[in-house]
């Protein structure tokens, strides 16, 4: 309470109602797993003692090319293999989702292609010049391109050049052009010192800059033009494109970088990036050159690991942990690794939604190439309710193939996560958590790896194994709706998501209670609090009942908490809801009757 010391009319703030809890999101999606480039997941902190970024916040399949690579084939191990991640991205985002983390799993013999400038020999680390992929993988064995980009010089453009600038001019109108550099104030000539640019009347010259052309392995090409030399500039070569970026925004979506050692001099720079000609085979002519990158590999078939090392899955999932909005969880591919590989980075998944507050769903898939019975064997492994299993594998065109190459493959066979998770944030935006995100379109399928019919139908879906299924005249559609667990009160995909998403909101917005005095006043507010909140659920159609008394129950009091519970900080409330449960059995009971019945 505030004092009142003087006399005098005092005006106060208060408030007269309960306090609002405003519903989370739910379709806010995390991937894990293998990508072309991007920043790898680690739990370590940094050389400069910062902590890891969190993984990336993608809101466009562009920006995860930007940041992540392309479609490209991902070779794990050396051999060929599709590129799931990406794929599962592209998938989506074209079935209806918006909000995706991805955190990159990237581990064995992974390397960052490197290339080293004009062909020197190792120098010492002050007079370094390399050219250098920001991220390991194969997505960086592409190459750079400098020229020499000329500006008209003039008297007062050569009084007003910094020092170090390189200058291109000819001693006489006849002579050919040689390369100066600006010492002090005097131009001076860069293969002997003693010589100087002749002073007075118009000089016949140009300042140097450079255009510089990037092109990684994945075909993504990049220019940046007047690019300084000179290390006082602010367009400076190791600035603009340095090892780190100027942002942290630079440093993701701009793979090439320039580790350029802090006694290398411009005119030093100038002769490691433009050797002389017939000294490397990159050279294009006197002030052109290409350097190509190499030595960038992706590593081998990634494991679970421990959360210490960089690029496990482990690493990933730990990093993912401290990010509250995302709701689905899914690790497209890894259903193709290994057996034991597969069966640890699922478990991984389910002890990760199974943490305490991590109110969120894991989206499973089957290994490919499954039959119905070998599916069901699947399911049988695992005994999770935040989790759904989906059976089979969806056949797409292949975004990649282009006419008249043989050698790339029409279409392509992918597991169902990342469509599924796109259909979750779908049936959430259009509908409600609270509906099934079931025989829903599948928007991207030519077909199914397998054709699921009906008898198979009832095989799987009793177990928990959710069909995609092709129907005539309706399309491609998600044909199950049930959690991986042997729960039944929780046997549902929606009521497992729906008790999280009411978890998570009356969790988050309670937090003001917390080191409240815990008495009566405190329990009408938290009671009216959360009823304000269900009483809009059930106005939304979220909650079964005729009544709001039938569709929910909020009890905070005496009843609730022992004398022992309020000595020991507790303050105990019961919530209870009456949950819709999809319509899974639609059944119409018809008989004939008299054309005389009554009744």
């Amino acid at each position: 309470m505030p004092e009142y010391l003087a006399p005098g009319v005092y005006v106060e703030e208060t408030s007269f109602r309960a306090k609002s809890i405003e519903g989370v999101g739910t379709s806010t999606t995390a991937f894990v797993g293998p990508t072309r480039k991007g920043p790898v997941a680690s739990t370590r902190r940094g050389a400069d003692g910062n902590p890891p970024a969190p993984p990336e916040l993608i809101t466009s399949f562009g920006d995860f090319v930007r940041t992540y690579g392309g479609l490209q084939d991902l070779p794990l191990g050396g051999s060929p293999a599709t590129n799931h991640v990406a794929h599962a991205a592209l998938n989506f985002f074209n079935e209806g989702g918006s909000r995706l983390y991805v955190a990159r799993v990237a581990s064995g013999a992974t390397a960052a292609a490197t290339a080293v400038a004009g062909n020197l020999a190792t120098p010492g680390d002050a007079e370094r010049v390399f050219i250098r992929a920001r991220f390991a993988g194969e997505s960086g064995n592409g190459r750079v391109t400098l020229r020499e980009l000329y500006t008209a010089a003039t008297r007062a453009t050569l009084d007003a050049a910094p020092e170090d600038t390189l200058l291109r001019a000819r001693p006489a109108p006849a002579d050919p052009p040689r390369l100066y550099r600006k010492a002090g104030t005097e131009w001076r000539d860069a293969a002997s010192t003693a010589l100087a640019l002749p002073d007075g009347g118009n000089v016949v010259g140009n300042l140097i800059s450079l255009l510089v052309r990037t092109d990684d392995a994945d075909g993504e090409t990049e220019e940046y033009d007047e690019i300084s030399l000179v290390r006082s500039s602010p367009r400076y070569l190791g600035r603009v494109l340095g090892a780190r970026g100027l942002t942290r925004a630079d440093g993701l979506q701009r793979l090439f970088g320039f580790d350029i050692g802090d006694g290398v001099s411009a005119l030093e720079l100038h002769a490691a990036l433009f050797p002389p000609v017939g000294t490397t085979g990159d050279v294009v002519d006197g002030f052109g050159a290409v350097h190509t990158l190499a030595g960038g590999a992706s590593g081998g078939e990634p494991g679970v690991g421990v959360p210490t090392d960089d690029g496990t899955y482990a690493a990933a999932l730990e990093q993912l942990r401290g990010l509250e909005d995302v709701s689905i969880i899914a690790a497209p591919g890894h259903s193709s690794f290994s057996t034991t590989n597969y069966r640890a980075i699922q478990r991984a998944l389910l002890s990760h939604v199974a943490l305490p507050r991590a109110y969120r769903i894991a989206v499973l898939d089957t290994p490919p190439h499954l039959l119905p019975g070998e599916a069901r064997e699947e399911r049988a492994q695992i005994d999770s309710t935040r989790a759904a299993i989906y059976y089979p594998w969806v056949t797409v065109a292949n975004p990649l193939a282009r006419p008249g190459r043989e050698d790339i493959p029409k279409e392509v066979n992918l597991p169902p996560s990342g469509f599924l998770c796109g259909i979750y944030a779908r049936n959430d935006t259009e509908q409600t958590v609270a509906k099934a995100p079931a025989n829903e379109v599948v928007r991207g399928a030519l077909r199914f790896e397998s054709d699921v019919n009906f008898a198979q139908n009832q095989l799987l879906n009793p177990t928990g194994v959710n069909c995609l299924r092709y129907f005539p005249g309706r399309g491609f559609r998600v044909w199950g709706a049930r959690t991986a667990g042997s729960d039944p009160e929780i046997k549902y995909v929606n009521v497992r998501r729906y008790l999280l998403f009411l978890e998570a909101s009356i969790d988050r917005g309670t937090q003001w209670a917390v080191f409240e005095n815990n008495g009566p006043r405190l329990w009408t507010n938290i009671t009216e609090t959360v009823e304000a909140f269900l009483y809009n659920e059930w106005v939304s159609g979220n909650l079964l009942g005729g009544t709001p008394k039938e569709a929910f129950f909020v009890r905070c009091d005496r009843t609730t908490m022992t004398q022992n519970d309020l000595d020991n900080g507790r303050l105990i409330c019961l919530v209870g809801v009456a949950l819709l449960k999809p319509a899974e059995f639609v059944i119409f009971r018809i008989g004939q009757k008299t054309a005389d019945a009554r009744s």
